[in-house]
């Protein structure tokens, strides 16, 4: 599936910015299932300064907000094909070992909800593929998805005392159970086309757990299946602060707004 995506981060400050930086991981990976075809960034009132791939692999871009600055715009757009592995992404990559994935973060640490999550699932008996399917399951029954309930420093504890959450919320939750039963998992960020929309106001975030025999295997768990050719990987981490598609840091005292416009479609292919 060829797939055509825009994203638009748009950045307004109350008071004009004295100096500030900007991270993005805004640039798909090249890895099994997917081809970037085409990819390019512009800014409006920013400047690249230079671009490195980060710990986990991922394209990682600094930009430099123009001073006197009182709105910033970032613009990707870009062309993916994309193919079914029913969720497999496969070998282990990145300069972090395998382990590292079994340590849990802020974010995904449990506390008694997600303990007991654990502990129902500890004496699962299937394949440990079924057991991470069964997993999913469990956390998109236990907490319910509503948009705007969470924050992008909310816990995975917090959204499952709470019983709701979106995206993040889910894949920390996943990430955080399934490290705590002795499995690799990380957070991926990236790009998911709607079946019933092309405009989005986010981006989609899942996660990913380490299969012995298969590798890494992907999990959407608030739609309740492995990714397929909709989705578009973007950035990996052990939680979703090492895969933001953008963070920031800035000097003065503005406060900012941030707008999101995402528009993921799928494109015809010219045989």
């Amino acid at each position: 599936m060829r797939l055509s995506i825009r994203h638009t981060t748009r950045y307004r400050f109350d008071t004009p910015v004295v100096h500030a930086l900007q991270r993005l991981r805004l640039t798909p990976k090249e890895t099994q299932g997917q081809e970037i075809l085409e990819w390019s960034m512009e800014y409006d009132y920013a400047h690249e300064e230079l671009t490195y791939e980060d710990q986990h692999h991922n394209t990682t871009t600094l930009v430099a907000v123009e001073p006197e600055a009182t709105e910033v715009t970032i613009t990707c757009r870009g062309k993916v094909d994309t193919h079914d592995h029913a969720g497999v992404i496969g070998h282990h990559s990145g300069h972090l070992p395998l382990w590292s994935f079994l340590t849990q973060t802020r974010l995904t640490r449990p506390g008694p909800g997600m303990k007991k999550l654990v502990g129902d699932l500890g004496s699962f008996e299937g394949e440990r593929l079924d057991m991470l399917h069964e997993l999913s399951r469990s956390v998109l029954d236990r907490v319910e998805y509503r948009v705007g309930s969470t924050g992008w420093n909310t816990t995975g504890e917090e959204s499952y005392a709470a019983k709701k959450g979106v995206c993040q919320d889910h894949a920390h939750i996943f990430i955080g159970a399934a490290r705590a039963l002795d499995v690799p998992a990380r957070y991926v960020s990236g790009y998911l086309m709607m079946n019933d929309r092309i405009d989005q106001e986010a981006t989609h975030a899942w996660a990913e757990a380490f299969v012995e025999g298969l590798g890494w295997v992907g999990f959407d768990i608030s739609n309740g299946i492995s990714p397929d050719e909709r989705y578009v990987r973007v950035a990996t981490g052990r939680d979703y602060r090492d895969a933001s598609p953008v963070t920031g840091i800035s000097f003065g005292n503005s406060s900012q707004d941030l707008e999101v416009d995402v528009a993921v479609e799928q494109q015809q292919v010219q045989q």
